[in-house]
C-alpha cells in the first residue's frame, strides 16, 4: 500500500508505504507542517494498524521535514538522511524564521543513508540511490519488486526539481535524472515530492527540460 499526503503551505507530498503482508511500514518525507495535519497522518496510521519502521528523507529542505520530530516522537523511530544533506537540515531552524513559519521543532538525524542501502519492512525492500543536485544529499527510494521510485524533488511530471537553492547543482541534477532513473524500466512509477505521479516511459518522451537539454 502506498499513501500520499499533500501537506503544509508547500503541497509536499508525505509518503506511507506499508508492506500488506506484515502492516510493517515505512514513512519518507514527513512535511506535516501544522496539528490537524499531524493528527491526519497519526490516524491513518492508526486505523490501518501499521506500525512505522523507519522515517527516511529524500532530503533535508524545509517542506518535507517539518513533521520529523512529531513522527520521530510519535512513531518511536529512527530518522535516516544522507550525511551530505546535514548541512540543509542544520538550516532549517533559520530558514522556518526567514519563511515566517512558527512551531517548527527540530530534532536529530538518527542515522545516515548511502547508496546500495537497503530498507526493509516487512517483505517489502527499497533501495537507496544517490540522486544529488536539488540538494548535496538527495536520495531516492526504488522497490524493484513493484516497479517504483519515491523520487523526491529530482523528477516531476514534465519537469525537474529546481537548482536555485543554496547547495543545487543543475548538472548534478540531470546527471541524476539520465543515471538514476532514466536507466529504470520504462514502466516504472515515480512518486514525487510534489504533484502526481508519473512515468520513466512519459518524462523520457516528453519532459521538455530533458529533451530541450538533449538537443543542446
Amino acid at each position: 500500500m502506498i499513501k500520499v499526503f499533500e501537506f503544509s503551505p508547500f503541497s509536499e507530498n508525505t509518503y506511507v508505504i506499508a508492506d500488506d503482508a506484515t502492516n510493517e511500514a515505512v514513512l519518507i518525507d514527513p512535511g506535516c507542517y501544522d496539528q490537524d495535519e499531524k493528527e491526519a497522518l497519526g490516524r491513518f496510521i492508526q486505523e490501518n494498524n501499521l506500525t512505522i519502521k523507519h522515517l527516511l528523507l529524500t532530503h533535508a529542505h524545509l517542506d518535507h521535514v517539518f513533521g520529523v520530530t512529531y513522527a520521530k516522537r510519535k512513531f518511536g523511530v529512527k530518522v535516516y538522511l544522507h550525511p551530505k544533506d546535514q548541512v540543509i537540515y542544520n538550516d532549517v531552524p533559520t530558514r522556518c524564521v526567514l519563511y515566517g513559519l512558527r512551531g517548527y521543532e527540530h530534532s536529530t538525524i538518527d542515522s545516515f543513508l548511502a547508496e546500495g542501502d537497503q530498507i526493509r519492512f516487512g517483505n517489502t525492500v527499497l533501495d537507496v540511490v544517490f540522486t544529488p543536485g536539488h540538494a548535496p544529499g538527495h536520495v531516492a527510494f526504488i522497490n524493484h519488486a513493484d516497479r517504483y521510485v519515491v523520487g523526491g524533488d529530482v523528477l516531476f511530471r514534465n519537469s525537474i526539481g529546481r537548482t536555485d537553492f543554496p547547495y543545487c547543482n543543475h548538472a548534478d541534477l540531470l546527471k541524476s535524472i539520465r543515471t538514476k532513473f532514466f536507466t529504470l524500466p520504462d514502466d516504472y512509477v515515480v512518486y514525487p515530492g510534489h504533484m502526481e505521479p508519473t512515468t520513466i516511459e512519459h518524462e523520457k518522451r516528453t519532459n521538455p527540460f530533458l529533451v530541450m537539454s538533449d538537443k543542446r
